[in-house]
């Protein structure tokens, strides 16, 4: 545990919290950003109990670390620890990346939304204006990708979850930004759409959403969060019933990650090569 971690204070100390982490490519992404940009640091993964959040943040930062990833489940749950919040992060109620600022402030942002949307506009050339847009799921990931979704005109977001409380409450933080329904699994209608995103971490297990192939039509792209060596079970099941295009999230953590160094050090690293690198290292 961190409290008996001791941290390498001869560099920087930067780390993603989460359980389970031992999947995550965020150590070697931010290891090649800092090659990039010549910074010395130290990265790790860190597994964290789910009741013991906040001793490892006041662990990690006592030992001066300077700044964190936030990964599932605590995207949520962390933002009371935060003493500043960035607008974005106060307004999806999410936060993946904290700063600690000479031992007294923890300021709190959340870079999954922006990361998204880069991925999606910039290396993919999809565009959201009047787009019919199905998220599954309603976690602190999809709360940042809402907020980033705000200012792009879709013409329509349904949210699904399997507890539709949640997305409900989604349905009402955001209803006033844009055309957004909720729905439960079970009341959901099999219609199709210009976009399908899996926003649950139901790839990891190698499961697939309770969602029909009816929802995809000719041209519907869709985009799994999560990310794997050789694609995810819902990119392939997605291919296989008609989809144009399906994409594991690799791209969005790369480019989320990329706004959390700019953050954390006031420079944006270059996100091609990282992303080339990783698709290549996994063929």
């Amino acid at each position: 545990m961190v409290g008996e971690l001791i941290l390498n204070h001869s560099t920087a100390n930067y780390a993603v919290f989460g359980n389970p982490v031992k999947h995550s490519k965020s150590p070697q992404i931010h290891r090649l950003f800092a090659k990039q940009a010549e910074i010395s640091l130290e990265y790790n993964a860190i597994e964290v109990p789910v009741d013991k959040l906040t001793s490892y943040i006041k662990s990690f930062f006592s030992q001066g670390g300077r700044g964190l990833n936030i990964t599932v489940p605590f995207k949520e749950d962390v933002c009371s620890l935060c003493t500043t919040l960035t607008q974005r992060a106060e307004a999806s109620g999410s936060v993946n990346t904290i700063l600690f600022n000479d031992q007294t402030d923890i300021y709190g942002d959340t870079t999954d939304g922006q990361g998204f949307l880069n991925d999606l506009i910039n290396n993919h050339g999809i565009q959201l204006k009047n787009k019919s847009i199905l998220i599954l799921g309603a976690g602190g990931t999809i709360r940042s990708i809402l907020e980033g979704l705000s200012d792009q005109m879709t013409k329509e977001i349904v949210l699904v979850n399997r507890t539709v409380s949640r997305a409900k409450s989604l349905e009402r933080k955001f209803e006033n930004k844009f055309h957004i329904k909720a729905y439960s699994y079970s009341e959901f209608s099999d219609r199709e759409f210009d976009i399908i995103i899996n926003g649950t971490s139901l790839s990891l297990s190698k499961e697939l959403p309770p969602i029909s192939k009816r929802n995809i039509k000719k041209n519907t792209f869709c985009y799994d969060l999560m990310y794997s060596d050789n694609g995810t079970v819902f990119t392939e099941w997605a291919i296989e019933n008609g989809a144009s295009e399906a994409i594991d999230g690799l791209g969005m953590l790369v480019e989320q990650a990329a706004e959390s160094f700019m953050f954390w050090h006031g420079t944006k690293p270059d996100t091609r090569p990282v992303i080339k690198f990783l698709r290549d290292s996994k063929s």
